[in-house]
């Protein structure tokens, strides 16, 4: 046992569970990455933990950003020693954590070892080669596995091949499983048509779109909720049909009683930025606001270039000073350009004062130091 194991591990009871010193809380806060699997492994001793699926993807989606594959396996590895790997549910939980790792090889690896295989650890299988971007194979699985199994698809199994053409930008052939399910008589969800809405929407078949929207509307069994009406914002924000696009998300709120996010209202400040109608933009983003829905740096992505052109400096620093806050400073990266625009605004304006104060705020700016310059006046 390693010198930073017998530390970790004095502080903490298996009887009891974690105690006040070493908590479920520490994977978050935790730097060293070494650390976090060692705590990771003795937390897991805990039943309470290894429900807590909110540590686990965090804790495997580090470790994957890191490239520390090798400490996924091991953590996995170590969890069966809590639950037999016959247990197909556990299994399948494992198999899904090597998928979201980007660890196919693993996830087919640990499914060949189950005794009892049935649909739980099959979907499974199918979510880990979507995952991992493996979409070819997703097909080839799905046809060949259930017959071999003796199990019937249902509508997860169906969802993971018809994201996986999606994916591929195989939209026809992922419409023809939407038929398949229907005539096999498995129920398509909310998941199946709006994975359909958003690849038809972005990739410019608005009418196709339209064409999946309506058999949705008519499914008494799927309600579309906000991603839906997002997707269908995206193709008509893609055609340039702004009234349309307003509309569609006043009806939402009146019809659905779905409140426009942080995605609605990108899309609509992107109509509206393509128009150049400041002004309509500008009410957008302080609705926005007054609806307790912060902005994200795509918004000031969007706007920041408007406002400058339009030549509203004052809001351009109003939005730059945002930009600076700890909130989005913290979570977010710009390119200086944006910021460096602003800044010559402001010069050209006169409004010397408010550019330095931007150098400066760019300089001593505590996440990420922008090296902004003044212009010669």
């Amino acid at each position: 046992m390693s010198s930073i194991f017998r530390v970790l591990r004095s502080n903490f009871s298996p009887t009891s569970g974690p105690s006040i010193r070493f908590s479920a809380k520490d994977i978050f806060r935790e730097r060293n990455i070494r650390s976090l699997v060692e705590k990771f492994k003795i937390l897991s001793e805990s039943k309470t933990f290894r429900h807590n699926t909110h540590a686990y993807d965090y804790t495997f989606r580090r470790l994957a950003a890191a490239g520390h594959l090798n400490w996924i396996e091991e953590i996995l590895e170590d969890q069966k020693k809590y639950i037999p790997i016959s247990k197909e549910g556990f299994a399948g939980r494992l198999i899904t954590l090597y998928g979201k790792s980007g660890m196919f090889d693993h996830a087919q690896k640990l499914f060949d070892e189950i005794p009892e295989r049935g649909l739980v650890s099959f979907n499974a299988l199918l979510g880990a080669y979507v995952n991992s971007k493996k979409f070819c194979e997703v097909n080839r699985l799905f046809k060949k596995l259930p017959e071999k199994l003796s199990i019937k698809p249902d509508v997860s199994s169906y969802n993971a091949v018809i994201r996986a053409f999606c994916e591929m930008g195989s939209l026809d052939l992922a419409c023809l499983m939407l038929d398949e399910m229907e005539n096999e008589g498995v129920e398509p969800n909310e998941i199946t048509f709006n994975t359909l809405l958003f690849a038809f929407y972005k990739n410019g078949r608005f009418f196709d779109g339209e064409k999946i929207w309506h058999r949705m509307v008519e499914n008494r069994n799927v309600v579309p909720n906000i991603s839906s009406y997002n997707s269908k914002l995206l193709g008509l924000v893609a055609e340039k049909r702004t009234k349309e696009a307003v509309e569609l998300v006043q009806n939402m709120g009146k019809f659905e009683g779905l409140k426009p996010d942080l995605v609605s209202f990108n899309s609509l400040i992107g109509c509206f930025v393509n128009e150049g109608n400041l002004k309509a933009a500008k009410q957008l983003y302080i609705q926005m606001l007054i609806s307790g829905c912060l902005p994200d740096k795509v918004t000031f992505e969007l706007l920041v270039p408007l406002v400058c052109r339009k030549g509203d400096v004052d809001f351009a620093f109003q939005l730059c000073r945002k930009i600076f806050g700890r909130s989005f400073s913290r979570r977010f990266v710009f390119d200086e350009s944006l910021l460096q625009q602003v800044v010559d605004e402001l010069v050209k304006s006169s409004k010397i004062e408010e550019a330095r104060k931007l150098v400066q705020l760019g300089e001593t700016n505590k996440y990420h130091q922008y090296m902004l310059k003044l212009p010669a006046v």
